[in-house]
């Protein structure tokens, strides 16, 4: 019972957390619902920036690759090598996801740092970029994860839940409180640098206008970059670590 009504509290705290507010937001009211307008938004253009960029580097596909071609080959080798690392030579129905999440989110925290967001403007609210936002970061850990519950049940059945009494059923507490805090660290790495990058960045360039944000910016694509690669690595370790049934 403990356990449940932990459980229960860590939804109810995510439900709550998707509440929280950073700047100004722009809201859509969809029947009974109020949507992140400005979210939605920047999500589009991110995607559409990766499909129409994808759609350009490969519409004339050649042997031997060359310029974007050659590029986006090198990204998906890149994948493929970070999931077959985390998660063994089982790991090619799941380049597709890993690597969906990889682009998106690296694509969504350049933008923050690239794309002039703030210039646009808007009836209410403002445009960030998407991982500004805790309900985009808390939507993608929670993707997560459905991947690690149905990677471990498809590959070991109904006997995937004995992962929870291993090494002793003493540990069955731990064990379950475990799946609800991965996506909670998750979400909250990944939202809490990419604001910090960008709270940085607005505060430098209100003080020191010229110089010093440049070196900064240059810095947060940086870590832009790496919150990119720690999200999708730590996605393809969790699915990993649950089809193989350990810690």
């Amino acid at each position: 019972m403990n356990v449940l009504s932990c459980s229960i509290n860590t939804l109810k705290g995510l439900y709550d957390i998707s509440g929280v507010e950073v700047g100004q937001h722009f809201y859509w009211q969809i029947g009974g619902f109020q949507v992140h307008g400005q979210v939605l938004i920047t999500s589009w253009v991110v995607i559409a920036i990766l499909l129409g960029s994808a759609t350009i580097a490969v519409r004339n596909p050649q042997t031997i690759p060359t310029g974007g071609q050659n590029f986006f080959e090198y990204v998906l080798e890149f994948i493929r090598d970070v999931s077959k690392t985390q998660i063994g030579e089982e790991y090619g129905p799941w380049v597709p996801f890993i690597g969906t999440m990889f682009l998106f989110i690296f694509v969504s925290n350049w933008s923050g740092a690239l794309l002039p967001w703030k210039i646009i403007e808007l009836p209410h609210g403002e445009l960030a970029a998407p991982t500004n936002d805790i309900n985009t970061t808390v939507a993608l850990a929670l993707l997560t994860s459905v991947a690690y519950f149905y990677a471990g049940l498809t590959k070991k059945g109904l006997s995937y839940f004995g992962k929870y009494i291993q090494p002793t059923p003493i540990l069955l507490p731990i064990n379950i409180l475990e799946d609800f805090t991965k996506p909670l660290s998750l979400s909250f790495r990944l939202f809490g640098n990419i604001l910090a990058d960008e709270l940085v960045v607005v505060v430098l360039v209100s003080l020191v206008p010229l110089v010093v944000p440049i070196p900064v910016m240059f810095l947060g694509l940086f870590t832009s970059g790496i919150q990119a690669l720690i999200f999708a690595t730590l996605a393809a370790a969790y699915i990993g670590e649950s089809m193989e049934g350990h810690h």
